[in-house]
């Protein structure tokens, strides 16, 4: 039998599928489905600072303006807010659901913009029984005076705030934009992370040409995204005492195993099970055994990390001698160029 366990922040997994934040963790019955299809973990969606914030401005302006529209009203005129449940109540309720309902580690989703915010969020996350957080700061660096040390000084301030407030595992969701990633995971995990997903994938406004305006769409992940993750995988693995997972990019067994080898301690899934359900992620545990059956190994962590820089006979495979082999490598179809 092929042992499929890993760890994941410190937490025993079955296997290293992990539903990662979507859409799907709102519905509990989607839950359970993920969970009965072979899912190791759930990643819930993300709890937005912003929008939280906003929530609390619109009802302060509500009471205000209630309270003002009638000089004569009585203590019964404005509405008993103590009844409305904020976004905040419902994730929390949502959570505690979950770890209710559930067998797997359920790992909340937090995407802040202030300490302060990170801090208290936190901790109701963990009191409301999360098992893990992950920190998500999507910050888009646009502005020329901001210098990248300041970016760094961004994440690794929520993170020491958050850190000595909370006791559960942290790990932060990452962009591949920082100038030296490896330098910039040792300073997470000095900070106190537990570890770290490569990579967030920033959703880019596109141009109506027709109406000449800035419009927003959803683009799903496709699985040449995952070669950016495998390059940067193998780079820390075996450098960083870090949780390494991977984000972005995973569509079947082979870009899973890929990641495996190159050292991701956990695979996420979010594009793939969106188009293609629950199922999805039994087919991949399944042809994951069969591949790994096909070649012998016997666990997960037989293989993880083997292809990774460190392990190879020629590191520069995974760095700047590759990029001149490939592009001598092309050749255009017969044809084209004459």
């Amino acid at each position: 039998m092929i042992d499929l366990s890993t760890d994941y922040l410190g937490l025993k997994l079955k296997n290293p599928l992990v539903p990662s934040a979507s859409p799907l963790s709102r519905n509990l019955d989607t839950a359970l489905r993920l969970e009965d299809a072979g899912a190791a973990a759930l990643v819930m969606y993300s709890l937005f600072e912003e929008e939280l914030q906003a929530e609390d401005a619109m009802m302060d302006r509500f009471l205000l303006h209630a309270g003002l529209g009638s000089c004569e009203a009585e203590d019964g005129f404005l509405p008993d807010h103590g009844e409305f449940r904020s976004s905040l109540d419902h994730y929390l309720a949502h959570l505690h659901q979950l770890k209710c309902r559930l067998g797997i580690p359920v790992v909340a989703s937090l995407n802040g913009i202030s300490p302060s915010g990170w801090v208290e969020l936190g901790r109701e996350l963990q009191q409301a029984g999360a098992d893990a957080l992950e920190l998500n700061v999507y910050h888009v660096a646009a502005e020329m005076t901001e210098p990248g040390e300041a970016v760094e000084a961004r994440y690794l301030s929520l993170l020491t705030e958050l850190r000595r407030a909370v006791s559960v595992p942290i790990a932060m969701k990452l962009s591949p934009f920082f100038s030296s990633l490896p330098h910039f995971v040792k300073q997470l995990e000095l900070a106190g992370a537990n570890g770290v997903a490569l990579f967030n994938r920033f959703y880019q406004p596109d141009i109506d040409l027709d109406k000449l305006y800035v419009v927003d769409r959803l683009h799903l992940s496709h699985p040449e995204e995952a070669l950016l993750r495998i390059r940067w995988l193998s780079i820390l693995h075996g450098r960083t005492s870090l949780t390494l997972a991977a984000t972005g990019g995973v569509h079947s067994h082979e870009e899973a195993m890929k990641l495996l080898l190159v050292g991701a301690d956990v695979v996420h899934l979010a594009s793939c099970l969106l188009q293609h359900g629950p199922g999805r992620l039994t087919q991949i545990l399944d042809a994951m055994q069969g591949w790994m059956a096909e070649r012998e190994y016997a666990s997960v962590a037989q293989l993880k990390g083997s292809m990774s820089q460190k392990n190879l006979s020629d590191p520069s495979a995974m760095a700047r001698a590759s990029y001149l082999r490939v592009l001598d490598s092309f050749s255009p179809r017969p044809g084209v160029w004459s």
